[in-house]
């Protein structure tokens, strides 16, 4: 009887001792200079960085996130008006440093990307954008899409994006189609932002 509690206090105090710590703060200024330490909840095995930037018109607005997300990819995303870059690690308070800034060095990869009334203009990837990626959210008669560039890794991971109910990558320039968009797609570039620097 003794052994059967001395063994389950050495599991609880094993598998207490091995929960993971990260960073977490949520910035709108553009820094996580009040970042916290947080214990990890169950599930969570990776600490995240993220820094998204909005510009609209001459207006440039920085969000920095940081957390324990259960999944993460690293890479990037590009709406045109929004793009974000996720850190991903594994090690106990590795996400100190904030993700750095989305690339503005062009790849030389072309994606249609949407700007509210048409997605038939054409972005510039950056950095590690080696994919195409349309993502359509229909709710009721209203329908919003948003077209970019994508990291690979990012792919497989936006078909967890809530209210998102259609996402395509594809791989050659151009390769996700123009056509016109129904509704203002802003809702859906910040539905997709959201779940990057949040998840």
């Amino acid at each position: 009887m003794d052994l059967q509690i001395s063994v389950f206090l050495l599991f609880v105090l094993f598998t207490a001792g091995h929960s993971l710590r990260c960073y977490e703060c949520m910035s709108q200024t553009g820094s996580c200079a009040g970042q916290t330490e947080r214990t990890c909840p169950s599930g969570s095995t990776h600490c995240e960085s993220s820094t998204g930037i909005t510009k609209v018109g001459d207006i440039t607005s920085k969000v920095q996130a940081k957390g324990c997300v259960p999944v993460c990819q690293n890479g990037s995303i590009n709406f045109g008006l929004v793009r974000t870059a996720t850190s991903c690690c594994n090690r106990d308070l590795c996400n100190r440093q904030d993700a750095p800034e989305p690339s503005n060095v062009p790849n030389g990869k072309k994606c249609y990307t949407c700007d509210g009334q048409s997605c038939s203009a054409i972005l510039s990837c950056s950095g590690d954008e080696d994919r195409c990626v349309t993502a359509t959210d229909t709710s009721g008669s209203l329908t919003a899409m948003v077209k970019g560039c994508i990291s690979k890794s990012f792919c497989d991971a936006t078909t967890a994006v809530r209210n998102v109910v259609s996402v395509s990558c594809c791989s050659g320039n151009l390769c996700n189609g123009s056509q016109s968009v129904s509704q203002s797609f802003l809702f859906l570039c910040c539905s997709l932002l959201s779940y990057f620097l949040l998840h």
